[in-house]
């Protein structure tokens, strides 16, 4: 007779999370977020680090932030020195505010997914009387990457909401700088939803004044 115990459904989902196929890992994270099990937190943390298909990484997530805060928020912390991309966008999803110092600190990253995302999780988790430090935060970081990162920049400033207006007032003030034009381009996606970036970025070049050619030093001119 056969003693051996079969396994849990929990049990395979935590095998099923290495299978090639990514419809078998996409239900398997479902069933463990069904199921939340703390036990589940290391197998769920280390796939979504290295999950390359974005729907399963999502439900992985979702898997993540059934699970305890007490547990999820030190592991997430850990992961923060390796995949911090991921980590971050966990930590945004849980909510905890009590990330916010871990999040805090990674807005300068040099990594551009690594600051977009800690962009994003620092608009969610942000306590208010720290909306305005914040926003000054990122809008010294206007006119940073390419249209992509500065649209992402734009979206996160927004989310601060009634601060915006006396920090980047000033930034959009300046005369030409490609922080003026992103600036100008956030308060127009601001006080417009239905605009999009490449059009608020047209008009923002309209509008923000620049300096013209600085006059000839070496006496040609006369």
């Amino acid at each position: 007779m056969n003693t051996q115990q079969k396994p849990s459904p929990q049990q395979n989902a935590v095998q099923a999370l290495e299978s090639p196929d990514p419809s078998v890992r996409l239900r398997a994270a479902l069933e463990m977020g069904k199921h939340p099990d703390p036990e589940h937190l290391d197998a769920l943390v280390g796939r979504c680090a290295v999950e390359p298909d974005f729907y399963v990484r999502d439900m992985l997530t979702w898997a993540i932030t059934r699970l305890p805060s007490h547990s999820t928020l030190p592991r997430l912390r850990r992961e923060l020195g390796s995949e911090t991309a991921q980590a971050l966008h966990t930590l945004s999803k849980i909510g905890d505010r009590s990330a916010w110092p871990w999040v805090s600190r990674m807005l300068r990253d040099p990594d551009c997914e690594v600051a977009r995302t800690a962009w994003r999780s620092a608009a969610a988790l942000v306590p208010d009387d720290a909306r305005r430090a914040l926003a000054v935060e990122l809008a010294g970081q206007l006119g940073r990457g390419d249209r992509s990162l500065q649209r992402s920049l734009s979206r996160s400033l927004i989310e601060l909401g009634p601060v915006l207006d006396e920090v980047l007032a000033p930034v959009a003030g300046s005369r030409g700088a490609s922080a003026a034009v992103h600036a100008r381009a956030t308060m127009l996606m601001r006080d417009d939803p239905e605009i999009g970036f490449d059009a608020a970025l047209h008009d923002a070049r309209l509008l923000v004044p620049v300096d013209p050619d600085p006059a000839p030093t070496d006496g040609s001119a006369g």
